[in-house]
Formats: C-alpha cells, structure tokens, sequence
C-alpha cells in the first residue's frame, strides 16, 4: 500500500485507463459528479462521449465492446438513468457482447428507503447481466473493477452491472498497486472430444458449420476459414454474425436468421453432422426450433461453446466441445484434408444467385443495397438496428472483413446510429454506415447531435416507409387489412439533420442514391442519405 491518498473516483478511472479503456459512453448525472471530475484533463487517456439517452450510450458501449473485444463501458444515473441503460445492456446479454455499466446510486445510508431515483439493481438487471453488484467499500474498487472486467470477457460474453453509491465516490483511500493489464482467457476442447469429432467428421457426407456468437478474434476467423477450405465444408452463419466469414468466399453460402432462404432450410436439414461453432441455436437461428428440433434434433450435432452450462440447454448434442471459438478453429484448422463432394459449391452457387438483385426483378431497394456493397470497401463497417429494411440489407450487402458488421441478434431497435458512433470512435480510419428504417432511426435519432458534438465522420441512411413495417407485415399476415397502430408520421429527414449540422440529401432512385453516396463518402463529418420507400414493399420481393 501507498501513503498517497487518492479520490475513489479518480481511482476508479485509474482502473480503465490501466485496463486499456480508451473511450466511455454515458450521459452526465448528479449521483457520480465526482467521476465526470475524474475524467476532466484526461482525454489524452481516456475520453467520455456524452450522448443524449441512455439507451443510446448503452448500445454504443455494446458496439465498441464488439469491436475491441474488451468491455465496452457506459456510465448512467440512478433511476431513469438506469432503466433506459437496460435496453442497450439486454442488447449485450442476448448478443454475447463484454460491457460493464457502472451506475450512480444513491448514498449509502439512504439504501432501502427508497429514496430519490432509488433502485435495487441487482434485482433490476438480475436476469440480463452476468453479475450485478455495488462497491460500497472504496478500498475495494481495484477488486470489484478486476473482476467485472474478467466476468464481461469470460466464457460466454455478456454485460457486468456495477453500482457506485455516490458518497462512496468522494472517498480517499490509498489505492493499491496498479493492476496488471488482463488479457482474454483461452482454453481448448477435451482431446478426446477433438478425436471424436475428427473420426466424425470423415464419416460425414453432408457436413455442415454453422458459425455464430459472440466472443470471435480475427485469429479465429482466420483459423475458421482454414478449416473450411481444408475440408470443403459449406459455412452458414447465425443471425447477423455475416461478418464471421467473407461474404465472397467460396465456402460461404448464407445467412440462417430472420426468413432463412428455402436453400439454407434444405441444408441444414439434409446434414448429417452439423458443427456449431459459437452459436446457441436461438429461436430465429433455427426458425423457432424448427429446423433443429429439440430435444435430441435429427441431425447428428457437434456443439462447440465456450460455456459449459449454455451447451444441451435446448439441444443434446452428439458431441460436446467447451472451447473459446479462436482455440477449437487453430487447432481444428490444419487437420488432414477428408475428400468432399461437390455439395459446398452447388450451395455457393445458389447463394450467388440468391443475392443477385437479379433475383427479385422490379424491387426498388435490392440494386441500392447492391450498390452499397460494390462501393464501399471491403473494411467499411456497416452498423443496422431491427425493422423490415434489414432484410434487403443482410440479403444483397457482402460482408468481406472481420468486425464489418454492427447488428443486434437481440432484434433491438434504435441500435444503427449508437453502433456508428462507437465504430468511428473506435475505428477512426475506417467507413463507417449507419443503416435504420424510418421507425428504427427515431429510436435513437437523438445521437445524430453526439455524432455531430464529437466531428465523427459516418453516413447514415434511412429507408422510409413510414410505418412500422416488420409489424405491418405480421398484421397482414394475422389480421389480413385491419391495420391498426403501425402508421407513422415523420419529420423531413433532411431538415432534421441540417438541424442538427449534419450534410443531408434525398435519394428517389438508385441513380439518385449512388450520387448521394458518392458525396458523403467525399465528406468529413456526419451525413444522412434519405430514402423514401415503397410502403407496399415487405420483404425482398414480397408486397402487400
């Protein structure tokens, strides 16, 4: 122990800076001044983007921590700082995404009087966090802050929630040596379960990976690539994990998510060992547990997931391999090569076809998004929040460069805009695009005003049906013409963000869009792209 006395904010802040943290998201509140204060002349170490809602810097937070791989960090109030915050950390439980909340609370001896704004958040985030505690004791921030930062990273990822009483905050202690930095803990399958998953897989005929989840280094995706080509095996990926495996590899052949292609359904059904690398074979993976059906599914399934309990919790698997992804693909990665069939290419060659705009003839928005993917580079990372637009997107959008894609597999809305900014912090050298329908911008359209405060440079582009389309279309499909709710009325986008001292421009056609893109990417600073759309359109190739 030192005799130099120091705040427990200005400690706490230590503890980031020491653990690599190079930016925090939050909104300003009463109950942690004294942490706001211990950011003050630090931006050289460490900056705080302050947003406008904290749902908003929770998703941004979500994003960055995809990004770099460490916690994402976001600081909020107590009370209605908090509950707006558990949009954007639900985000990161269900997407398997490090983050640590750090939430002001009230002081230690108004606990349990519910007092000002006051919440019990272990009970509040008890089913959404991987652990959810409040430092009391300021000697013991080094402690609790270790600790979070290795919950966040561990196993399966996900988001840690920690308290700070806000007279706590004020304390001097004498801090304790500083904290070595953590590094991401890697640990490799049985060697049994390897062999057996080896003598499986020269058995198999039709074969079949399914990457997904959480957790993923480029060393693992190099490493998953390797494998695939080795052994000729077709990769499918889980909902909005497209940037797992280069969109234009000859091994790549879809996307199993929201409205998996009839291709992709015939496939996974036809495998005889399907290798799950990463993925927990949720309900819109599996089309509501229909393509795999649990308990024991049909297909003989090789389950590899970093956690232990996640694994058999709906499917039993034939083999069961508890590994982080980046361990079990190098070692998997150099097998000797077992002699395919020409399965992998034919599927490759009917996703070539799928995603060809050529493929849905007359729809307005498949050559935009199209468009998109030629022009941008293969390391621009494109960020999307939930809505109906997504479906063009994910469908003719290529994805060629590992963490190029932002996207909730939580299906939040409101998390394109928040996921941009976090990536042109986090990535400043690289494109970034920003992807959100009418009612999925307006969500978060707030942040436009945090991306312009901090000069980023983005682009974002909204597709404008003005309705809330993804429920019309289930309406339709349920209640056939009883619309009811889902009309929106909208601000003129443009306007809106001249407002905010954005560049804007409105794009009719594709010719109109390419001009438009063309000129933001030319442009520093943030721009919006409004697309007007074709209300009767649901779904690529599909109309009201």
């Amino acid at each position: 122990m030192t005799s130099k006395l120091r705040r427990a904010a200005d400690h706490l802040v230590d503890q980031l800076v020491a653990q690599g943290i190079r930016a925090v998201f939050g909104v300003p509140g009463e109950s942690y001044l004294p942490v706001l204060d211990a950011f003050h002349n630090r931006e050289d170490e460490i900056r705080f983007i302050t947003c406008r809602q904290e749902g908003g810097a929770a998703m941004a937070a979500d994003a960055y921590g995809k990004l770099t791989g460490r916690p994402g960090i976001c600081f909020v109030t107590r009370g209605p700082g908090a509950t707006n915050a558990s949009a954007g950390v639900h985000v990161a439980y269900q997407d398997s995404t490090p983050m640590i909340l750090f939430i002001g609370q009230v002081a230690r001896g108004m606990i349990d009087r519910e007092a000002f704004q006051e919440i019990d958040y272990r009970r509040m985030f008890g089913q959404m966090a991987k652990w959810v505690a409040q430092i009391d004791d300021a000697s013991r921030i080094q402690e609790y802050v270790s600790r979070a930062m290795r919950t966040a990273v561990s196993g399966r990822p996900g988001p840690v929630v920690l308290a700070l009483p806000e007279d706590m905050l004020y304390d001097e202690i004498a801090p304790p040596p500083a904290p070595a930095r953590f590094d991401v803990p890697r640990f490799g399958a049985d060697p049994a379960a390897l062999e057996a998953l080896k003598d499986r897989l020269k058995s198999a005929k039709t074969p079949l990976v399914l990457a997904g989840g959480g957790g993923w280094t480029e060393r693992g995706i190099a490493a998953l690539q390797r494998f695939a080509e080795v052994q000729g095996l077709p990769v499918g990926v889980s909902l909005r994990c497209q940037a797992l495996f280069d969109n234009d590899h000859p091994n790549y052949i879809g996307h199993f998510g929201v409205g998996t292609p009839p291709y992709l359904a015939d496939a996974m059904r036809e495998t005889d060992l399907l290798i799950a690398i990463g993925p927990r074979l949720g309900e819109m993976t599996t089309n509501g547990y229909s393509l795999l059906v649990p308990p024991v599914p049909e297909q003989s399934l090789v389950h590899v997931f970093p956690q232990p309990e996640e694994i058999g919790r709906v499917y039993q698997p034939e083999i069961a391999l508890v590994s982080d992804m980046q361990s079990f693909c190098e070692t998997v990665a150099d097998w000797e090569r077992v002699a395919r069939s020409d399965r992998t290419a034919r599927l490759r060659e009917t996703y070539e076809s799928f995603r060809d705009p050529a493929s849905v003839p007359g729809d307005p928005l498949a050559p935009i998004f199209a468009h998109l993917a030629e022009t941008l580079p293969a390391d621009a990372i494109v960020c999307n929040g939930a809505g109906n637009y997504a479906a063009w997107l994910h469908r003719f959008y290529r994805y060629r460069a590992p963490k190029s894609q932002l996207a909730p597999t939580s299906g939040s809305m409101g998390y394109g805009l928040p996921a941009a900014i976090a990536a042109a912090i986090a990535e400043p050298e690289r494109e970034v695009v920003a992807v959100a329908g009418d009612g999925c911008f307006m969500m978060t359209c707030q942040e436009l005003a945090t991306a312009v405060h901090h000069d980023l440079n983005l682009t974002v582009i909204i597709i404008d049906n003005a309705r809330y389309g993804t429920i019309r279309a289930h309406q339709e499909r349920e209640y056939p013409g009883r619309v009811s709710s889902t009309g929106l009325t909208n601000p003129d986008f443009c306007d809106f963000a001249r407002s905010f001292g954005a560049h804007a421009s409105r794009a009719e056609d594709l010719d109109g869009f390419a001009e438009a893109l063309n000129d933001a990417r030319m442009r520093k600073g943030v721009s919006v792209i409004h697309v007007p759309a074709d209300p009767s359109c649901l779904s690529p190739g599909k109309r009201l």
